[in-house]
């Protein structure tokens, strides 16, 4: 079975999906207004698909979602959880590498929720984010309130603008902070 360090073990992805967060963090309000028919959206770290769902809703017939994640556990889940409805094709599953996305294709929105801080190397993830963004196109990073610290969620923002990426928005609520970068 595989493990990563600080990562979401499969056996506990039952409770990404729960009612207590789809109340505290709802996918279509938090999405509302970032997603347009059409875009390519990569839904980085996307475990069992919480966001990914929404976000393949919105992009509707004509979009699509790149839904990475390291364990194939986690893309086994969402795959059988899209299996047979509307959404099922326009949702493209890719496993990632510890040290590499490995997607080329270009896309219009970057949605990690979550989970940066469970990266290793950010200048190295957040320069190959930047390499596959289609002019215009932007990242969404959201973390945890109270992890990662401020001063680490300060060093990521910081490692953003020298590889190149502009900080565009930034909002905060109760449970989680938030950035979006060009």
């Amino acid at each position: 079975m595989e493990r990563y360090e600080h990562v979401c073990p499969v056996e506990h992805a039952g409770g990404l999906d729960s009612r207590a967060r789809k109340w505290l963090q709802n996918p279509e309000k938090i999405l509302k207004g970032r997603i347009k028919e059409g875009m390519v959206v990569l839904d980085l770290g996307c475990g069992s698909g919480y966001f990914t769902t929404e976000i393949a809703r919105q992009v509707g017939r004509s979009g699509k979602v790149i839904a990475a994640d390291l364990q194939q556990g986690m893309l086994d889940i969402l795959r059988d959880k899209v299996k047979g409805t509307d959404i099922e094709d326009r949702i493209v599953l890719r496993k990632c590498e510890a040290d590499k996305i490995g997607v080329t294709e270009k896309v219009d929105l970057v949605v990690a929720f979550f989970m940066v801080h469970e990266v290793p190397d950010k200048r190295k993830l957040l320069q190959e984010l930047k390499s596959i963004l289609k002019p215009n196109g932007s990242i969404y990073i959201v973390e945890f309130r109270m992890h990662p610290p401020m001063k680490a969620f300060n060093e990521m923002v910081s490692t953003a603008s020298e590889v190149g990426l502009v900080e565009k928005e930034r909002s905060s609520s109760l449970i989680s902070r938030a950035i979006v970068f060009q």
